[in-house]
């Protein structure tokens, strides 16, 4: 029988059959297809094959993982080794906030390089947008340039319900990965989308103003929308995947000299250097990034942004 991964750990993992049941499945052997090197060999909304258990008819043996749309993997630092949070996703949304826990642009920047890599379409949400921000971040400035890149940009309050309906059309009868910061508000926000979903959420620490891992593994859930954030109270679903939050978003398979490929505005520009496709895009004369950076046309921010996160991936440093 074929199924859909829910989530699961340890090699053991829920399936929804085809039948609509979900079974505890393990591996059949130990080492899959997608099983290349990865800290884990499945995760939410893989497909995946079966065989049900003959004396137990709620636990099953995965025999064979379907081949993936694509996947949004980060590196796991503490493993050493790369981890799939979510596949097959129609939209990969970033959640961050003003304040509490701090805005991190470039945590922001790191999540869309390896959804540019892996192309998945990314959302960016800014949560808890009933929130001052610090008032040494131009917020509204990071999120206008994101906009004018062409990613779609959703301004919003969980708690209020500010800006809900839009995010709630936008994402109906797609699969979503929700993926941010501990603390950032992202199973609240399933919550307020959601009709009947309950998931459990945590304050933020005060000594240190950052969350606690209140999703410990990531978990597909298709859910009823409110009707009331859909347009004339029509009824709709969602299929969500509610990520474990993370401090550092480290990069993965994206080499210092490719990231320019997937900042989106700096693709048209290369090769077009004095130096080609050797340019660092640095120090050299003739760079047309540079150049697109001093003439307004590359904003500066998310240059900085770039030069931090290459020089980042040539260290192997990463900061939070």
């Amino acid at each position: 029988m074929e199924g859909i991964v829910l989530g699961g750990s340890n090699n053991f993992f829920d399936v929804e059959g085809e039948d609509g049941v979900i079974r505890l499945c393990s591996l059949k052997s130990k080492r899959l297809k997608t099983d290349d090197g990865y800290y884990n060999p499945l995760a939410p909304n893989d497909r995946v094959e079966f065989e049900v258990d003959s004396l137990d008819k709620l636990k099953g043996q995965i025999i064979e993982a379907k081949e993936r749309k694509n996947k949004f993997v980060r590196y796991n630092v503490k493993k050493r080794l790369p981890q799939v949070m979510a596949c097959n996703l129609d939209y990969l949304v970033i959640v961050t906030t003003p304040d509490e826990p701090p805005f991190r642009p470039r945590f922001i920047d790191r999540a869309l390089a390896q959804a540019e890599y892996e192309n998945i379409e990314p959302i960016i949400v800014c949560n808890k947008i009933d929130l001052p921000s610090s008032e040494d971040i131009d917020l509204e400035n990071r999120l206008e340039i994101w906009e004018d890149l062409g990613y779609k940009v959703f301004r919003l309050s969980a708690k209020s319900g500010e800006g809900l309906a839009e995010l709630a059309e936008c994402l109906a009868e797609k699969t979503s990965a929700f993926v941010g910061q501990s603390g950032i508000g992202k199973s609240s926000l399933i919550n307020a989308l959601s009709e009947g979903v309950h998931l459990r959420t945590n304050e933020l620490s005060s000594k240190y103003i950052r969350g606690t891992h209140t999703t410990t593994k990531g978990e597909l859930m298709r859910i009823e929308l409110k009707s009331s954030l859909l347009e004339d109270g029509k009824r709709g679903s969602a299929s969500f995947i509610d990520t474990p939050g993370v401090r550092r978003f480290v990069l993965h398979n994206i080499a210092s000299g490719d990231l320019a490929y997937y900042f989106r505005e700096f693709r048209p520009l290369l090769g077009k250097c004095t130096y080609g496709l050797s340019c660092s895009h640095k120090c050299e004369a003739g760079c047309k990034i540079q150049e697109a950076v001093y003439a307004g046309v590359i904003a500066e921010e998310r240059y900085e942004s770039w030069c931090r996160i290459s020089d980042e991936i040539e260290s192997g440093s990463w900061e939070d």
